[in-house]
């Protein structure tokens, strides 16, 4: 198994390289097609990483990482799924690149919202909005509710 190389983007400048000694690579009896095989072969992929301990990761990418993915970690341990092809092979390269994009959007930094003012026309169309409002609202008292 070769080193998992994650291309540049945001949060990662120069890109990232997983070693491959850090990659856990398990093998099962897969679900999904394959006929009378699926039976006997082990085409499904389970690749995990441990995220604290991965020396790919600078501190502020483990922060981010660790945070971003909170839902879908073990402790600190990511696992991916593979099981949609026939080949082992196959399922262990979507896994592979399935880890990575997951790495890479987990790497990027939240947009923050720059808060803006409303516009002098939105402020004059919600005015008049609740004109309309307490009118139709006023139209439909009883004659003679006058509080």
């Amino acid at each position: 198994m070769d080193d998992l190389l994650i291309p540049p983007g945001p949060g990662a400048p120069r890109g990232l390289r997983i070693p491959a000694a850090e990659l856990v690579e398990q093998f099962s009896r897969s679900s999904g097609p394959g006929g009378q095989g699926v039976n006997t072969t082990d085409s499904r992929v389970q690749l995990s990483i441990d995220l604290a301990a991965t020396t790919a990761l600078d501190e502020t990418q483990r922060r981010r990482v660790l945070t971003n993915l909170a839902a879908r970690l073990d402790g600190t341990v990511l696992t991916i799924t593979a099981s949609e092809e026939r080949a082992q092979r196959r399922n262990r390269s979507a896994a592979r690149r399935r880890l990575a994009e997951l790495l890479r959007e987990a790497l990027a930094p939240a947009v923050r919202r720059r808060p803006t003012r409303p516009t002098a026309g939105s402020r004059r169309r919600r005015r008049e909005a609740k004109v309309r409002r307490s009118a139709v609202k006023r139209d439909r008292r009883r004659p003679g509710d006058d509080d």
